[in-house]
C-alpha cells in the first residue's frame, strides 16, 4: 500500500463540531507533518478565525455546524481564496453550485483520500 504524501510545512484549519471526528482529523493531520489550526466547532468561530493574524494554508470544512449551515464559512474561504475541502455527513450533491468546485468527501471518509484531496490543494493563493 503506497504511503499517504507529506503535507508538512502546511497549516490547515479544522472546522468541525463533532469532537471525535475533529481530534481524528487532527491526529490524521499531524501524523503527515501538517500543522493544525483548530479545530472550530462553529460558523462564528470559524468566521472570526479567518479574521484574525494567523491564517492557515487550507481548511477542513463540514457543512453542518451545531445545527447551522457552514455555507458562511465556504463564501468566506472562498472569497479569500483559501482552498478546502469539505468532510461531511451530507450528500455531496446537495451543496449549492457555487462550491462543486470544491472537493467533498463523505463521512466517514477514508484518511488516505481525504490526504491526498489535501495534498492536491494548491496552496499558493494569495492570502
Amino acid at each position: 500500500m503506497p504511503e499517504k504524501p507529506s503535507l508538512a510545512g502546511r497549516a490547515y484549519l479544522v472546522v468541525e463540531d463533532e469532537y471525535p471526528v475533529a481530534l481524528h482529523l487532527c491526529s490524521e493531520l499531524q501524523d503527515v507533518g501538517a500543522s493544525v489550526l483548530g479545530p472550530v466547532s462553529n460558523v462564528e468561530g470559524a468566521l472570526d478565525f479567518l479574521t484574525g493574524e494567523h491564517m492557515p494554508d487550507a481548511a477542513i470544512l463540514d457543512i453542518k455546524l451545531r445545527g447551522t449551515m457552514g455555507y458562511a464559512v465556504a463564501d468566506r474561504l472562498l472569497d479569500i481564496g483559501l482552498p478546502f475541502v469539505f468532510v461531511t455527513g451530507y450528500d455531496c450533491t446537495s451543496i449549492p453550485d457555487r462550491f462543486r468546485s470544491v472537493p467533498c468527501l463523505t463521512k466517514p471518509c477514508e484518511d488516505r483520500t481525504l490526504i491526498s484531496h489535501l495534498a492536491g490543494l494548491s496552496c499558493d493563493a494569495p492570502q
